[in-house]
């Protein structure tokens, strides 16, 4: 008993199942059509800093979103925005998160900093989570060249971390405050 498709398929069948086939590669490519044409409105859409139509939940929108906040200085939103987006990002879309979150940072410090040559204490703290913030950014990814660029900006604008007991005068400091001079 040998199976041959010949006597299964006759021309009739065969032309129905090619129609049924080509009416569903249409529906497909059509789909992927409009598909494309969503992407370019968001697209123009997140370029002109207007709200998209479509995909509104989608990471990339509240990416821009958290991104235009932070261009018109409402770092405090788009830090919460950027905070919430962290948790469902990949590696590299965290990354960039953390590049933008310690921007943010920088930018509020030299806000409050002003002209002033000497870091203040909020200053040193805003300065210090930027630090941070681009330290995990090159962690995530060492050939990102902003992150080290404004890590290492970062650097020489922060004071030097003192050693306890090494002060400007002589006296010994913390460190050797509490020990006995002399011979027990």
């Amino acid at each position: 008993m040998t199976f041959n498709i010949f006597k299964i398929l006759n021309a009739k069948k065969l032309t129905w199942i090619l129609c049924i086939l080509a009416i569903t590669s249409l529906a497909g490519a059509g789909y992927e059509m409009n598909r494309i044409m969503q992407i370019q409105a968001f697209n123009a859409a997140i370029l002109s800093a207007k709200s998209p139509r479509t995909d509104m939940q989608s990471f990339e929108a509240k990416f821009a979103t958290a991104y235009w906040l932070a261009k018109n200085e409402r770092y405090k939103e788009s830090t919460l925005l950027f905070t919430h987006l962290m948790e469902h990002a990949n590696k590299k879309q965290k990354e960039a998160i953390q590049h933008n979150l310690g921007t943010i940072f920088f930018r509020r410090g030299l806000a409050i900093n002003g002209t002033n040559m000497k870091v203040g204490k909020e200053t040193e703290y805003l300065l210090r989570q930027s630090k941070n913030m681009y330290q995990q950014a090159v962690r995530l990814d060492n050939t990102h060249w902003d992150a080290r660029h404004n890590l290492d900006r970062l650097i020489l604008l922060l004071p030097g971390t003192p050693t306890p007991g090494v002060g400007e005068s002589d006296s010994p400091g913390l460190i050797m405050g509490n020990i006995p001079v002399g011979l027990p």
